[in-house]
């Protein structure tokens, strides 16, 4: 820094020489006079400037010192805080190893008694279900299908898509006629000659509904027609067939009617069926093409008395229907004959697969619009190709449990 100074003082004098006048000029005493004056104010300025930055550089030492010896004595401290901070986590590891350890003797204890009364509860649960699906489903019908006696085509229509059927309740001969997968119009018939035959009298009553249906899985029970209202996810509609008003509704739960129930009947979401026990819904699962949901219904209130999740697959299936509350299911590749039920589902159990021969449906075009059974006449109501069919039953009773 002095250094600095000194070369910065001459480096003015020479500045200040360069710009003194000639020689011939020098000789004013004044001038003279003026230029030591400026000389002399820049020494002593030198001199301040040279004794303060000697008094920096001696604080700036002493600084140091001081934080040298500050950094010192915070490393020694740091080093025992270190010391004790790692005794205290050991012991904290061992004093928590003691707490698992106990804890573990505690839970295995806690774990028996836990799976004891979970498979207590369990067992009382499942006997719980079986005794309301027994009061549910009681014993008046132990029939079980065992095939398929005979075809008689009724009529033939140029419609592909579409649904018939008697009341499944009582003795009522009308015949009513659903045409089409979506509709708000329905034909009733007399009987069933007037339906067979067109020209016979009286001419079919034309039933105009305040609501639309969607797909083929409508039902008529005890003078009412329920259907799966279109353009909704779930809801059943409930109509009185003598007053031609809109009775009740309902709406199903469980993602019921979000897709299709079969996969080669690509406008039913929601399959009503009746049967001896009652009014049933047949529904798709969770997925593209999972597993049915067979779920009761109480045809009175529209409470869902019960839901079962069934083994048989949307995948490849066209139709289905209960007999007795079993739920046979109708498959096909893709879509065209033969058409077997290849998946049965028995909620209490008595009827499997392997208690039934190979049934096989008459060859027919294409897969069936809708298959429904009418415990009334112990017949099937089915549309296949446009034509409206009935087929005989063969059935026996089914054997005791074991």
């Amino acid at each position: 820094t002095m250094l600095a100074l000194r070369r910065a003082s001459a480096f003015r004098v020479l500045v200040l020489t360069a710009l003194l006048p000639p020689p011939r000029c020098a000789q004013d005493p004044g001038l003279v006079h003026y230029i030591y004056q400026r000389f002399r104010v820049l020494e002593q300025g030198l001199q301040k400037c040279t004794e303060a930055t000697r008094a920096y550089i001696q604080e700036f030492q002493e600084f140091s010192k001081n934080i040298s010896a500050m950094l010192g004595r915070c490393q020694s401290h740091t080093s025992e805080y270190k010391s004790e901070v790692h005794s205290l986590a050991l012991r904290v590891e061992r004093a928590q190893r003691e707490l698992d350890y106990l804890e573990y003797l505690r839970e295995a204890d806690a774990c028996v008694e836990s799976e004891d009364k979970t498979l207590a509860e369990k067992l009382a649960q499942e006997a719980e279900e079986e005794r309301k699906t027994r009061s549910l489903l009681n014993a008046s019908c132990d029939n079980m299908l065992m095939g398929i006696k005979s075809l008689k085509i009724v009529r033939k229509t140029a419609d592909t898509d579409g649904s018939w059927m008697k009341d499944a309740a009582g003795d009522s001969p009308k015949v009513y006629f659903f045409v089409g997968p979506r509709s708000n119009t329905v034909w009733e018939f007399a009987n069933m000659r007037a339906f067979m035959d067109d020209s016979t009298k009286p001419a079919p009553r034309k039933l105009i509904l305040t609501h639309s249906w969607q797909g083929t899985g409508q039902v008529i029970y005890k003078g009412f027609l329920f259907f799966h209202s279109r353009g909704t996810p779930g809801e059943i509609i409930k109509y009185n067939l003598h007053k031609r008003s809109l009775e009740d509704r309902m709406l199903l739960s469980g993602g019921a009617g979000r897709a299709l129930v079969y996969q080669h009947s690509p406008s039913t979401y929601i399959d009503l069926a009746v049967d001896e026990h009652g009014l049933w819904a047949i529904h798709s699962g969770p997925g593209v093409h999972g597993h049915l949901v067979l779920t009761k219904i109480e045809a009175d209130t529209l409470g869902v008395e019960h839901s079962w999740d069934t083994p048989c697959r949307s995948r490849d299936a066209e139709a289905s229907f209960l007999l007795c509350g079993v739920l046979y299911v109708v498959y096909s590749s893709g879509g065209h004959g033969p058409h077997r039920i290849a998946c049965v589902y028995d909620p209490l159990g008595a009827v499997s697969e392997e208690d039934l021969p190979s049934m096989f449906f008459p060859r027919r075009p294409r897969s069936h619009s809708m298959i429904h059974y009418n415990p009334s006449d112990k017949q099937l109501y089915a549309w296949n190709d446009g034509s409206q069919i009935l087929y005989r039953l063969q059935t026996r009773r089914k054997q005791p449990r074991e």
